[in-house]
């Protein structure tokens, strides 16, 4: 452990590492800009020093745009063992990242889930973290989505990070969400809201016990009326610990509510729920689908997509419904499936006006040969009138050599 003076800590200082008072008890979680109210209760309480393993990245004013500090400090930090784990993790099944790109796309997607886990560290401390790191993730969330036409939505179906359970689907929830409100044409101001919002609607279950989170069996009644309980913790923790606006707290409050009134907290329906709301529902109704849970195994994105369209208007709003889709394609990007030849390809683009003709590139074809990395033939299914799609497959039907 490094010690450093408490004469040295500067409000607004960041450390790649959480920071104690002693062994056992942590003063300030790694990523989390230090407040002059945390460096005076040090010397109320008359601490000279407090220690580290890590090192300071630098001060929050001084990063452009308010942005957290960039996260390639912290994962090229990562030791060459703990990325060859990583990649060793993501082989299990039919990579969608190429995690050996460090300076890629997946490389800033892991950051945004390390630096919200961070966050939540903070909130699940009862340490109330700067809002400015929240909202640089919003913006970066933003701006990928802005420049990318399908930013981080390949990742989202790959199940390759593990752990940071609620920090990966809040993240994952968010960038659907910022797509599905891009495409409805939201003003800027409301798109970044119901980013912020996606980020922060399950921060609640911070407060509920752990066991109760994970456990894996079916929820007694009690226990389901407990874990209901979490939109109002979320909601609190927004609004008057983050200091959020009303219509943020009540974005996260209300995104449980179903559009014909069946939800909860207060069965509002219909274009009663907040914009927000609604974007958050269909998009968190989507991750956790494609997402591995300690009492199921993931859904195969088509499967999800159907599910999502089957709902007939009754938990969704069909403009949401209808926008997601536009995003999604029958066929999610990142699906592995299955074509009337017999070969297998990736979808790697979809279309609003001919969903089931999306773009795709091969990973086996019909000899049976295996491509790596994507390196197979580009076919745009709209222009090959013999070919079509059969079925979507499970990744773990390919071989682990395509990848």
């Amino acid at each position: 452990m490094n010690q450093i003076a408490v004469h040295d800590l500067r409000e607004g200082l960041v450390f790649s590492h959480p920071i104690y008072i002693d062994k056992t008890n942590m003063f300030i979680p790694a990523g989390i800009a230090i407040r002059q109210k945390d460096i005076d209760r040090l010397r109320d309480l008359d601490i000279k020093t407090v220690e580290t393993e890590g090192m300071p990245l630098g001060k929050t004013e001084n990063l452009a745009e308010n942005q957290p500090v960039p996260v390639e400090q912290e994962i090229s930090a990562k030791s060459n063992a703990e990325w060859a784990a990583i990649r060793d993790d993501s082989k299990k099944i039919l990579s969608l990242a190429d995690v050996k790109d460090r300076s890629g796309s997946y490389r800033s997607y892991m950051g945004l889930i390390i630096w919200l886990d961070n966050v939540f560290t903070a909130i699940s401390a009862k340490i109330t973290p700067d809002f400015r790191f929240i909202d640089g993730i919003t913006q970066r969330i933003l701006r990928t989505v802005q420049e990318q036409q399908d930013g981080f939505i390949n990742y989202i179906l790959g199940g390759e990070v593990q752990g940071r359970v609620l920090a990966k689907s809040s993240i994952n929830t968010a960038i659907l969400c910022a797509h599905i409100a891009r495409e409805m044409r939201l003003p800027n101001h409301r798109i970044i809201q119901t980013i912020t919002g996606a980020l922060l609607h399950d921060v609640g279950m911070l407060r509920l016990p752990k066991d109760l989170v994970n456990k894996t069996g079916v929820l007694s009644t009690k226990e389901l009326h407990l874990i209901k309980s979490h939109i109002l913790y979320s909601y609190k923790i927004v609004h008057e610990e983050l200091n959020y606006p009303e219509e943020m707290g009540a974005l996260v409050l209300q995104h449980h509510e179903n559009w014909d009134g069946s939800g909860y907290p207060q069965g509002l329906a219909g274009e009663e729920i907040h914009f927000g709301a609604r974007i958050v529902s269909v998009a968190d109704a989507f991750e956790a689908m494609v997402s591995q849970k300690p009492y199921r195994n993931s859904m195969l994105g088509y499967q999800a997509m159907k599910n999502l369209l089957a709902d007939n208007s009754r938990r969704f709003g069909p403009d949401e419904i209808k926008a997601f889709i536009n995003v999604m394609g029958i066929y999610p990007i990142g699906s592995i499936i299955l074509l009337n030849n017999g070969s297998m390809a990736r979808v790697v683009e979809v279309r609003k006006d001919a969903p089931l003709r999306p773009k795709i590139v091969l990973l086996v074809d019909i000899t049976g040969k295996v491509y790596k990395q994507d390196q197979g033939e580009l076919i745009d299914l709209l222009n090959e009138k013999n070919l079509f799609i059969v079925r979507a497959i499970n990744p773990m039907e390919l071989t682990k050599d395509a990848i």
